[in-house]
């Protein structure tokens, strides 16, 4: 357990960032599944728009450092290639 106050506080700021962080990722995962049951059904107007919402949400979370931004760029071209295949 930490002793100097310093450490405490960084403990619980550590604490709400990780579950702001759980809560972000969260829904990058149920925005990712979304996208892929709508390629699957090949509704393409709810495709586009469900794969906008996703790539807006994998750019904020790239920016606040919650993904890598490798990661983002990589998920975002394989939905272009759903997106433009499909």
């Amino acid at each position: 357990m930490a002793n100097l106050q310093s450490s405490k506080k960084n403990i619980r700021k550590i604490e709400r960032q990780t579950l702001r962080n759980r809560q972000v990722i969260s829904r990058l995962k149920t925005l990712a599944k979304r996208v892929k049951t709508l390629v699957s059904q090949g509704d393409q107007a709810l495709l586009k728009v469900a794969a906008t919402e996703y790539v807006s949400a994998l750019d904020k979370a790239a920016k606040r450092d919650v993904i890598h931004a490798n990661r983002a760029s990589r998920q975002k071209s394989a939905v272009a290639q759903f997106v433009f295949a499909a």
